[in-house]
């Protein structure tokens, strides 16, 4: 049992840099949410639901995480800084990073029946923060879903998605071949295209309305600059006579 917490501890040092040794690792509110879950789930897979409730809100108390017993998290997984939801039939497979403030959600289903209604993130995939990953969709392997990335769709094997609604984008070689991508952002310049006025493709909407609106600031001075040229006396007359 001390192997595999040292492994775990070694394992989010590897992710995190901020840790100066194991032990400031064990005072992370993400560490100690786990484990209570790993209670918890004992717990709830031994039907002892309402023991399973109590220990989860207990965790979530402490440690502002809220981990659904029933949710299925394999081996290494990291929970940075935290105030994240996990919902009841989620899957999360081994090495799996996520930062604050992320929800793997449940959609309605449309039978009004329960069942799978949560996501699945397969093994090595990091979900940056902010992000919304919701429904039984399906995360593959050594994705990277980027900050404030909303998913409500499955994601292929080593896609990086962002954006609302998330779409995939081309990420360097250099870059995928990384074992690990801190915050699941895979770029230095942003993520979103800027690209020409006369771009139609959505990306570009935008630039393109920030780009009329200083246009017309524009002609509102000039025609304004205009009247103060024209005195008092022709104050009365319409400025924006002929736009």
């Amino acid at each position: 049992m001390l192997g595999n917490l040292v492994r775990y501890l070694d394992s989010v040092v590897a992710r995190d840099p901020a840790p100066r040794s194991r032990w400031e690792v064990l005072l992370y509110p993400g560490v100690w949410a786990l484990f209570w879950h790993r209670i918890a789930h004992a717990l709830f897979e031994a039907d002892l639901f309402f023991l399973a409730r109590v220990v989860n809100h207990l965790s979530r108390f402490l440690t502002a995480i809220d981990i659904h017993p029933g949710a299925q998290i394999g081996r290494n997984f990291f929970i940075d800084h935290g105030f994240t939801v996990i919902g009841e039939t989620a899957i999360i497979g081994d090495n799996v990073t996520i930062y604050q403030c992320v929800t793997l959600g449940g959609s309605n289903p449309t039978n009004g029946v329960g069942g799978k209604r949560h996501p699945t993130l397969l093994d090595n995939v990091i979900v940056g923060s902010g992000a919304q990953i919701i429904g039984p969709v399906t995360i593959g392997r050594r994705a990277r879903i980027g900050a404030s990335a909303v998913v409500t769709e499955d994601v292929p094997e080593g896609a990086t998605m962002i954006g609302v609604k998330a779409r995939s984008t081309l990420v360097k070689a250099e870059t995928y071949a990384k074992d690990f991508m801190p915050y699941g952002t895979p770029c230095k310049e942003p993520c979103e295209p800027v690209g020409s006025q006369r771009d139609p493709r959505p990306d570009h909407r935008v630039d393109e309305l920030e780009a009329q609106v200083a246009l017309l600031r524009a002609q509102v001075e000039a025609l304004l600059a205009e009247r103060e040229v024209r005195g008092p006396e022709r104050a009365s007359e319409p400025v924006l006579k002929g736009i």
